[in-house]
């Protein structure tokens, strides 16, 4: 089983882990740096290609080296090296973001208890974009680093706040203390496409291993983020595009889904919102009302 070295994707190796021996398999974990893994005074924008924590770990499974590539499906290209496809998805954690401001630049008079010009800290270009939405006055200065790193920037005052996705913090169960949390409804603060999702990765051939992740597949997860990643696809777009998709299922069946699309990251945010009985040409319909 393949994986990146950070804290958050060693916990999700050990999900993985512990969900294949529920089934009776056991498995070994391997290690593999990533080209994004080492790159921390630039942002994704800025970062030439795609698929920056995937391609080695990718690379690994098509020579054989790993029978298993666990994933941020967030992370993943849409399109799949030749060869290789995803062959199950986890549960969903919290799909949301959320903003966390020190408690000592905190001014609850203000929308999102920002104060004005607040030194705001992300390297996502849909966050930028979706921030300056609703605070144009922000500045917004880039961050990278794990999800503790993160955290150690903001306290020790490089930012007034920054934007983190709920389901890393939840997952690492990582200390807030001293900060104001700030959660962003992931209707309206839209979240990156399949976020919270992890991707189990493996050789189209594997027939054996692709069987077995069957057991541990969650077929209702994968028909909400087959719409999220459609749309990513068909606006041609990678990790970089300031593009937030979020579709859900209620409990009559019927498909709802929400997305937020900015040309650049301080460009003008462009929503939509489409409800469906069915998943079928949603994907199509939100990219359409998008571009227009």
């Amino acid at each position: 089983m393949g994986t990146r070295g950070s804290k958050l994707a060693l916990w999700q190796a050990e999900y993985t882990s512990q969900a294949l021996r529920a089934i009776g398999v056991e498995s070994e974990l391997v290690i593999i740096k990533t080209q994004g893994d080492p790159v921390q005074d630039l942002s994704f924008d800025k970062m030439e290609g795609e698929g920056f924590f995937t391609k080695e770990i990718e690379d690994a499974l098509l020579r054989g080296d790993i029978d298993l590539a666990v994933h941020s499906m967030k992370d993943l290209p849409t399109r799949q090296p030749d060869g290789l496809c995803i062959s199950a998805v986890s549960y969903r954690e919290d799909p949301s973001d959320v903003l966390l401001v020190r408690e000592d630049a905190a001014n609850p008079k203000k929308l999102l208890q920002l104060p004005e010009g607040a030194v705001t800290g992300t390297s996502s270009s849909r966050r930028k974009a979706q921030i300056l939405d609703f605070r144009p006055d922000l500045q917004i200065r880039d961050l990278r680093g794990n999800v503790l790193t993160r955290l150690d920037k903001l306290r020790q005052g490089d930012y007034d706040a920054i934007l983190l996705a709920r389901a890393g913090i939840n997952r690492l169960n990582a200390n807030l203390s001293g900060l104001t949390v700030i959660p962003l409804n992931p209707r309206e603060f839209v979240p990156a496409p399949a976020q919270g999702v992890l991707a189990w990765q493996t050789n189209v051939a594997d027939l054996p291993i692709r069987r077995l992740l069957r057991q541990i597949h969650h077929p209702e997860v994968s028909a909400a983020t087959n719409v999220e990643r459609k749309v990513l696809q068909l606006l041609g777009g990678g990790c970089h595009l300031p593009l937030g998709v979020f579709c859900e299922r209620d409990a009559m069946g019927h498909y709802h889904a929400w997305a937020a699309f900015a040309p650049s990251w301080n460009g003008p945010v462009t929503r939509v919102r489409l409800s469906s009985s069915t998943n079928y040409q949603l994907a199509e319909k939100i990219a359409e009302s998008l571009i227009k």
